[in-house]
């Protein structure tokens, strides 16, 4: 698995074992049904608790409802006059059925040079790079804020958008934060035949506007003629919505990963025009696979709901629509929607949190790009837009420019994003040990 150019023989741990301790992690069932139906987040959060006060870190445990745990620690920096930086990840994980798996999916084992489970990658890895980080003696520069979460998995009501709301002062004097999900290694062919391994670093989000529609008609007997059938109208706004072609929208995000990254690859790079931003996406092969989500808004009918006998035209009719929106263009996106709505349609936010966007070119970029040029001086670093969303939603209505840096060694071919949520989710063991030692040396440096 090991690249020649990149040593994993280093140990910073202080003598924790970062694979132990994930896998400790991923043992606590701490599944995330939604809707406040939840599992294991007090008892993850008090393990997490007490390795912190074991090595010298007070912490804190809040609930925002029985059982609902966060863990929140600080760590003093020896320069005060420093602003703080944030280190979050939530504990929480989605569902996983065992019957589906090769291995028990909270049984935490190693296998084949993997760390196999629920979480190993989202996002228990990380928590267990910072509690590995800490336990080595970590002196920073600045003051450090611990948070580990509940509820990212649903709406983060109980976890980080709860802590916003009712708990600002914990994260008094923080300007930035890092968290899920960058600075991973991601093995790309460049146009003269060589292999490239590019790191992408979170610097933006697309926001989250997740819309119900409903249609109001008139209500009537299936066997006669109506024009008002509000089945009919909401189906034709769904075709409409799901046919429009968003244009494309670059972001600074993004303009800097496809200029960056086509340097890198060797690849023309025209970004003139809409069909030209395409060509370049194509051009850049797999690579162009992270950054397809985040050229363009998207609009996605996933539920419906009409009716209740067959022989009954409804008077009403609801869907509900994914929307996600790129930083800077909610204002076009929702006045271009509400045009395809067409007449008797009307929308309502079921959930809607703004995107992110943090600075790309700034000290808190370049420190991480060190970071990992230092573990591995290959590497080429490249900011980018996460097409979903994390708890830097949250955090960034603090004002704190939001990063998603969570380093990690990926082997050639390893498929990193089908893990999440997958099935057989798993976290190659060296690639833990050498994001430890990035998130160390970050941490130090920042």
């Amino acid at each position: 698995m090991a690249d020649s150019t990149v040593d994993f023989s280093g140990d910073s741990s202080g003598g924790v074992d970062v694979v132990g301790l994930c896998a400790d992690l991923i043992r606590f069932d701490t599944t995330n049904r939604g809707g406040g139906d939840s599992e294991g987040e007090r008892d993850a959060a008090e393990y997490v608790a007490a390795f912190l006060e074991r090595h010298g870190v007070p912490a804190k445990i809040v609930e925002s409802a029985p059982g609902r745990a966060n863990v929140l620690a600080r760590i003093a920096g020896t320069d005060p006059s420093l602003p703080g930086l944030l280190v979050q990840g939530h504990l929480d994980v989605v569902p996983a059925d065992a019957a589906d798996w090769s291995v028990p999916p909270f049984a935490g084992e190693v296998r084949d040079g993997f760390l196999w489970g629920r979480g190993a990658v989202d996002m228990k890895d990380f928590c267990a790079m910072v509690l590995t980080a800490v336990a080595s003696g970590l002196r920073p520069r600045r003051d450090l804020v611990l948070a580990f979460v509940a509820d990212e998995e649903d709406k983060g009501d109980f976890g980080a958008h709860w802590l916003v709301e009712a708990h600002p002062e914990f994260f008094e004097g923080c300007v930035a934060s890092i968290s899920e999900s960058g600075g991973y290694t991601y093995h790309v062919p460049a146009a003269d035949g060589r292999t490239v391994r590019l790191y992408p670093v979170g610097t933006a989000e697309r926001g989250t506007a997740h819309l119900r529609l409903t249609a109001r008609g008139r209500a009537g007997h299936g066997s006669r003629p109506n024009d008002e059938n509000a089945v009919t109208m909401l189906v034709g706004a769904l075709q409409r919505i799901a046919a429009h072609r968003w244009p494309v929208r670059l972001t600074p995000t993004v303009r800097a990963f496809l200029e960056r990254t086509g340097e890198a690859l060797g690849v023309p790079v025209d970004l003139s025009s809409g069909e030209a931003v395409d060509a370049t996406v194509a051009r850049l092969g797999p690579a162009g696979s992270l950054v397809v989500p985040t050229v363009r808004n998207s609009t996605t009918p996933t539920m419906l709901s009409a009716g209740y006998k067959v022989n009954v035209i409804p008077s009403t009719a609801t869907a509900q629509v994914d929307v996600r929106v790129l930083p800077g263009t909610e204002d076009e996106l929702f006045a271009e929607l509400d045009g395809l709505l067409g007449p008797g349609v009307t929308r309502e936010f079921v959930a809607h949190q703004p995107p992110v966007q943090a600075p790309v070119d700034s000290p808190w970029f370049d420190a991480m790009a060190a970071a990992l040029r230092a573990e591995d001086p290959a590497a080429v670093v490249v900011p980018y837009c996460m097409g979903g969303g994390t708890d830097a939603k949250a955090f960034t209505k603090l004002g704190m420019a939001c990063y998603g840096f969570a380093p990690l060694w990926l082997p050639p071919g390893f498929p990193y994003r089908a893990m999440a949520h997958g099935v057989d989710e798993r976290v190659p063991v060296e690639g833990l040990r050498f994001g430890t030692r990035v998130l160390k040396r970050f941490l130090e440096s920042c």
